[in-house]
């Protein structure tokens, strides 16, 4: 009676080992088909995050190969105003001096041809000619810088000669040779003048 239970028992034991054996073997299957699963998952995710990646990079491409030729096609454009401003530049000041140049032929003219014989008559068209290009150089902002009398200052003018004298302060422009200009704040041209100096 003893050895038929104890012979039982060690058959159910035996069959229970396999059936946990089969059901280890089962979630391993399982886990390893999840497995399979979620790389195929992965893998599917990069190739579409890939391709999304590449569109993005052609449409930046694109994109600045367009604004590349727009910014060529600006300064291509601008250039050619700045060279055309640059070469232009006179034109306003051109115009305004063409009725003093056409003054100047008119009176040459009737220099020549002895239109003009009284010298007083002459002497007022000069005057008249000279006051419109006076105006016309004013109006563009030219003036003279006029140092006669006062202290010589190396910014302005331009010392020829200095002139020993006792009656006056030293570094005085005494006589302006050649007349100077300015043009708004800039010196286009300095004023060439005498200077005193002290007597040895």
């Amino acid at each position: 009676m003893s050895n038929k239970k104890h012979t039982v028992n060690i058959k159910d034991g035996k069959s229970k080992d396999k059936e946990n054996s089969k059901r280890e073997e089962s979630q391993e299957e399982s886990k390893a088909e999840e497995v399979k699963e979620n790389i195929m998952e992965n893998n599917i995710s990069d190739n579409s995050v890939n391709s999304n990646g590449e569109k993005e990079i052609a449409i930046l491409k694109d994109t600045l190969l367009r604004k590349v030729a727009e910014f060529e096609n600006y300064k291509r454009r601008t250039d050619g105003e700045i060279s055309n401003y640059i070469k232009y530049a006179s034109e306003n000041i051109i115009k305004e001096l063409l009725p003093v140049y056409d003054d100047l032929g008119r009176s040459i003219d009737s220099i020549n041809k002895g239109e003009t014989k009284d010298f007083e008559t002459l002497k007022k068209g000069v005057f008249l000619i000279y006051d419109k290009f006076k105006i016309i150089l004013e109006r563009e902002g030219l003036t003279e810088i006029n140092s006669l009398g006062k202290e010589f200052n190396v910014d302005v003018n331009s010392a020829l000669m200095q002139i020993p004298r006792d009656d006056v302060k030293p570094n005085t422009v005494m006589e302006v040779i050649e007349k100077g200009y300015k043009l708004k704040e800039k010196v286009v041209k300095h004023e060439k003048v005498l200077v005193s100096t002290e007597k040895n």
